[in-house]
């Protein structure tokens, strides 16, 4: 995890919060360096993850942990982290029997519009086992990511739903958290992405965006991310509060700064 984005967020492993959608979206830059810090956060914090990556490999993950102090194998072997490897197992559905349903069976279908065995698969790698009751602390969701989805003939209602469903059991029956990324393509045409993207901003208590600089690649900045606290129920006049950060990437860390703070510049 980034000590600094925990400050900027006003978050700490040992004070996790419950029952909350965090949207993570990158616009013109790559954002996975949200989910790394994500993922790293809940493990440290002790949850149990559920973690379903759809864009990289197991490996990719686990080695960039290891740059933040975690390990992934580990923490699957000891029961912490469910990892569905999504590069792999859509391998696996195309040209291997199953003899269960598999969580990517859509893949195989001539009508992709049903995710309820993904969804059954969350449920059952978070549900509570006697046993571990008073190891983990509250279950965690992370996708990345659910723009994949849409590329694989996915409808954005198919997958609101599939985030509808787990957040009525990850955050509301069992009081943990989800965590997703989408790609904001910017395509005006991309309807699908904007009802997909629309539709989870107006659900989430916490928006993270990624933007790429408007002035192009800068090495010293590599881009801005506005953070977006919401509260749905309330008021209007009482539900934002927002902040923008100029970041630049680093390879255990990351550094934020106010707008025109660059170290760089100064």
């Amino acid at each position: 995890m980034f000590p600094q984005l925990n400050n900027l967020l006003n978050t700490t492993p040992a004070g996790v919060e419950q029952g909350k959608l965090t949207l993570l979206c990158d616009a013109k830059t790559d954002g996975s360096f949200l989910v790394h810090h994500f993922l790293s956060f809940y493990l440290k914090a002790n949850c149990k993850v559920c973690f379903v990556a759809l864009v990289q490999s197991f490996s990719h993950y686990n080695i960039v942990g290891q740059k933040l102090g975690v390990s992934l194998t580990m923490a699957r072997e000891r029961g912490q982290l469910v990892f569905l490897e999504g590069l792999k197992s859509s391998v696996d559905v195309f040209f291997q029997a199953q003899e269960e349903t598999h969580p990517l069976q859509f893949l195989r279908e001539a009508s992709a519009g049903n995710l309820e065995p993904l969804y059954q698969f969350v449920r059952e790698a978070l549900k509570p086992v006697d046993n571990e009751e008073a190891t983990w602390r509250c279950p965690v969701l992370l996708v990345d990511d659910l723009s994949v989805l849409l590329s694989l003939g996915l409808g954005a209602v198919a997958v609101l739903d599939f985030i509808h469903y787990c957040r009525a059991t990850v955050c509301q029956e069992l009081k943990g958290n989800v965590v997703a990324l989408v790609h904001d393509s910017g395509d005006a045409e991309d309807e699908e992405n904007d009802i997909l993207l629309n539709g989870l901003s107006h659900q989430s208590h916490l928006i993270l965006r990624a933007e790429g600089l408007a002035t192009g690649f800068c090495k010293d900045v590599h881009g801005q991310l506005r953070i977006l606290w919401r509260r749905p129920l309330k008021p209007t006049a009482q539900r934002d509060r927002s902040l923008t950060y100029q970041y630049k990437i680093q390879d255990k860390s990351v550094s934020f700064f106010a707008k025109g703070m660059s170290p760089a510049v100064l």
